[in-house]
């Protein structure tokens, strides 16, 4: 692998996709974005790990991704609900990712699509959240922030990065919400769902949401959205984690298994038909029938 610097171009030309092993260390080692050694990066990218679902480009890796993520502003702020579970079409590789990566005290994202990108880059987008602090002496907008991320994106359109994410925070305009993704979309709105399952969240965010929610009917509606999501979707699951973003800064509500929640809302009730058949069975027993 290469990395992106002075010397890229013209070692893209003096060697083709079979790369020597006499390529410089230093190259080899170089801190920067890592691309494949081949003439034309963003190609090979598109022929053989493209990120596209549903069409079968004979790849030789299929990105077959799942999760579902959500985020709402009301009254009270905002509330991010995400589930935890990894896949790789039907693999099952994790039930305890970590969807919510915290920029800064004020600042959440959300993974959605490839989880490598999506870590990587919120990460990296916490270090020029970081550096715009320390030269202005002051926290930088979510509206900025997520300008940051749409910008990263967009010099990297094409490259086969598979991202879909939120960036929510609280900053001197009150709570915000954005929603940017591998293209460099970047949306502004109050009520976000990303990921196979997010249909399903949207179907129950749109019956129950209310801008004047109280903080703890926000949080059961998170709840209630990812569970229903999950329960649907084969490619979400495992551990419902729910952050509230408030005027002091971001705060992790809740967390807990998505089975246990979806029988708190549904518990097992006894069929009556059955308990009136076993009824019937004793009395006749009884009565020595």
């Amino acid at each position: 692998m290469l990395g992106i610097g002075p010397d890229i171009l013209q070692y893209s030309k003096k060697y083709d996709s079979n790369i020597s092993d006499t390529i410089t260390t230093d190259i080899l080692q170089t801190n920067s974005f890592a691309l494949p050694g081949v003439e034309n990066p963003a190609e090979f990218c598109r022929n053989n790990f493209t990120a596209e679902k549903g069409k079968d480009y004979n790849q030789d890796i299929k990105f077959m991704k799942g999760t579902t993520t959500l985020a709402f502003k009301f009254q009270g702020g905002v509330i991010v609900s995400v589930d935890s579970r990894a896949t790789q079409g039907p693999y099952i590789a994790s039930q305890s990712v970590k969807k919510v990566i915290e920029i800064n005290p004020y600042l959440l994202g959300t993974m959605a699509g490839g989880a490598a990108d999506c870590q990587f880059w919120e990460r990296d987008l916490g270090r020029q959240c970081r550096l715009y602090e320390l030269r202005n002496k002051e926290r930088i907008s979510v509206a900025a922030a997520s300008k940051l991320l749409a910008n990263t994106m967009y010099q990297y359109r094409g490259y086969g990065l598979s991202m879909g994410t939120m960036i929510t925070g609280w900053d001197k305009t009150g709570p915000q919400l954005y929603y940017v993704d591998n293209d460099a979309t970047r949306l502004h709105g109050d009520i976000f769902a990303v990921g196979s399952g997010s249909t399903y969240a949207y179907g129950v965010l749109d019956t129950y949401y209310r801008y004047d929610l109280s903080i703890e009917d926000a949080i059961e509606l998170g709840k209630r959205a990812i569970m229903h999501a999950v329960h649907r979707d084969a490619y979400s699951g495992g551990v419902n984690n729910v952050y509230l973003v408030a005027e002091t800064g971001w705060v992790k509500v809740w967390s807990g298994d998505t089975m246990e929640t979806f029988f708190k809302f549904y518990p097992v009730k006894q069929v009556r038909g059955i308990q009136n058949a076993n009824e019937a069975i004793e009395e006749n027993e009884s009565l020595g029938a």
